[in-house]
């Protein structure tokens, strides 16, 4: 099996880069497992809504990508998870229809593989680790 990749760029609130680069066998306990240093080195949100307070008002569609960012790095999801975590960690109402919205423009622009009829659609954030399974199949 051929050396897999996988990197993981991040900002913090003063506008450091943080840059992870793993090779190897990537299986999803070592990917969870570098997520999780990424969290530790304050390169993404931790606890609360743990979103950054400072700074411009994001957009809806920017706060929809950090919950698929977040919360759905290396699963399949739907719109209806989406909705729900963005309504949690935001205090904020938002429309299934918005957020299905969101997320068919950004598999059009290739963050996001989808797969599925309409009314079953399924998400998956496109990474180099699921880049390089579609490509091996």
């Amino acid at each position: 099996m051929p050396a897999r990749k996988m990197r993981v760029e991040v900002y913090d609130e003063t506008g450091n880069r943080y840059t992870v680069t793993f090779e190897g066998r990537v299986t999803r306990d070592k990917a969870l497992r570098l997520l999780d240093l990424v969290e530790l080195l304050g390169g993404m949100p931790g606890s609360g809504s743990g979103w950054p307070q400072q700074g411009p008002e994001l957009s809806k569609v920017d706060k929809a990508q950090l919950i698929v960012e977040k919360h759905f790095p290396l699963v399949w999801f739907s719109s209806k998870d989406v909705q729900s975590v963005y309504e949690q960690e935001f205090k904020e109402p938002i429309r299934l229809s918005t957020i299905s919205t969101y997320l068919s423009r950004m598999a059009d622009r290739g963050i996001l593989d989808r797969s599925g009829p309409l009314n079953q659609r399924r998400y998956r954030l496109i990474t180099d680790v699921t880049r390089l399974a579609k490509l091996s199949h």
